[in-house]
């Protein structure tokens, strides 16, 4: 233990031992101090009601007391270390005794506990419960449920096997798999919140792309997003190398190998050549809403083609299209993330990028961009254009796949970097200043208010960031060239 957790231990332990309360330390905090992980979180249950001495606990050790389920007896004190950490205290009661304690837990590598009477001076190796092996699964790097009734005592271990195997570099164990396998469809009966949660910490774990097909193959990713399931050998036109499906998985591990750079999956020849920079990498590592801004681009990522099997259609000339997936997608991706409870910022995101993902290269027409163009794509996109930029640049990837030609990819990270230089150098182009409002239209030309002022002021503000106009005078000209050219609406 670090010198931190060794003194909460003992002052909590000191604290149960003076009010004769029996304790034990057990589950994930225990299992990562044998890994030699870092860890913030620890677990006790208590021979007592664990509200009541969670709650008398968060007074002593001036922390925050959160109740988690009063039923059941389970709570959390919450400490603040600083300002970047926090410590997550939870307290359970005991059920009978350790022994069936123990046997309710999910893996063997969670069900080890520690008498609080047995540590003397931070040791916890000595006095061991462990009545299932978890220490050898833990130099095996075996991932074993304790019973064959885990997974229907509360589903949501189905994806917990996944997401700790995954952070923890393990495996899980046949028989485990099998039962996986066999019983995915209890995920139906978990509560979004729970299955939110889960997912997000896996997509958040670098090499996510691997665990994302392996719920696939236990039948777990189709249970949470049963959305992706008509996409699966949905054929594309041929500069696509791979099904909807497949091409939707290869577009997250392409966003990975370009945030991640290094421990991406890509070849360094093709990430070498990407716009990259501090700034850039501070964008993608900040929180929106509380979840880390690359963790919603993956799940863009695997979602931006979701409308694709439904909106597919053969013309005449039997060219395959699917017209209006960008926006149907949308659509469909932000009914899935209201029914995982993500909150309305995170899917007003994950809804722009889907939106707009082939917008970068619909502005170019074989060249670069108008100034017009670059205006409307920054207005449109908004704080989501360096996401959309990225977000391109992997669909891309993921299109041509093994087919790749560096030659070409350059030609899109140049189409990129042009649209970096310019929204960097020209801020008059990406948000213009304000040379007329809406009170003008009024006091000026005498329109009445409504809905074609709005659209007014748009025309004037995209000629402005085309460098149509750039004073006030000129936006009146243009203004009255307009009035005189249209029927006034209202006028």
């Amino acid at each position: 233990m670090n010198q931190r957790a060794t003194s909460l231990v003992t002052q909590i332990r000191d604290y149960l031992l003076q009010e004769e309360i029996d304790a034990f330390l057990i589950g994930g905090y225990l299992r990562d101090v044998l890994l030699g992980r870092d860890t913030r979180d620890i677990d006790f249950v208590l021979a007592a009601d664990a509200t009541v001495v969670a709650h008398q606990l968060s007074d002593a050790l001036r922390g925050a007391f959160v109740l988690l389920d009063e039923e059941i007896g389970i709570a959390r004190v919450v400490l603040k270390k600083d300002d970047t950490q926090q410590w997550y205290l939870d307290f359970s009661t005991l059920c009978k005794d350790i022994s069936t304690d123990l046997g309710r837990r999910d893996f063997t590598i969670n069900a080890m506990a520690v008498n609080l009477r047995d540590i003397e001076e931070g040791d916890l190796f000595t006095h061991i419960i462990d009545p299932f092996g978890g220490q050898e699964d833990i130099r095996g790097c075996c991932l074993r449920a304790v019973s064959t009734g885990v997974f229907e005592d509360d589903p949501i271990r189905l994806l917990r096997a996944v997401r700790l195997a995954a952070e923890l570099g393990f495996t899980i164990e046949e028989m485990t798999e099998s039962q996986i396998r066999s019983q995915h469809y209890l995920l139906q009966g978990v509560s979004a919140e729970r299955v939110r949660e889960e997912v997000c910490r896996l997509m958040s774990i670098p090499g996510s792309v691997r665990w994302v097909r392996y719920l696939d193959s236990l039948g777990l990713l189709m249970e949470v997003i049963p959305e992706l399931l008509p996409s699966k050998g949905v054929e594309q036109p041929g500069e696509h190398y791979w099904d909807v499906f497949e091409h939707s998985v290869e577009t997250v591990s392409a966003v990975e190998g370009l945030l991640l750079r290094e421990r991406g999956t890509l070849p360094i020849e093709v990430i070498s050549c990407a716009p990259w920079s501090a700034e850039i990498a501070e964008h993608f590592e900040s929180y929106v809403g509380g979840l880390q801004r690359y963790v919603l681009i993956k799940l863009a990522a695997l979602l931006h083609d979701v409308a694709k099997p439904q909106t597919k259609i053969a013309t005449d000339d039997g060219r395959v299209h699917f017209f209006g997936h960008t926006t149907e997608g949308a659509a469909i991706a932000g009914n899935l993330l209201h029914r995982l409870r993500f909150s309305s910022l995170q899917i007003k995101m994950v809804q722009r990028l889907i939106e707009q993902h082939l917008r970068m290269w619909q502005m170019s027409n074989e060249g670069l961009p108008t100034r017009r163009a670059i205006y409307r794509f920054f207005r449109d996109c908004g704080d989501e254009s360096l996401d959309v930029i990225f977000l391109s640049l992997a669909d891309y990837l993921a299109t041509q796949g093994p087919n790749l030609k560096l030659e070409e990819w350059q030609k899109h990270i140049s189409l990129a970097e042009y649209l970096l230089e310019r929204s960097h150098e020209e801020q008059s182009i990406v948000s213009p200043p304000k040379l007329i409002d809406g009170h003008d239209l009024i006091n000026i030309f005498g329109l009445k208010p409504g809905p074609y002022i709005g659209k007014l002021l748009q025309e004037v503000r995209e000629s402005q960031g085309g460098g149509e106009i750039a004073t006030r005078e000129e936006a009146l000209d243009f203004l009255r060239l307009r009035l005189a050219l249209k029927e006034i609406p209202g006028g």
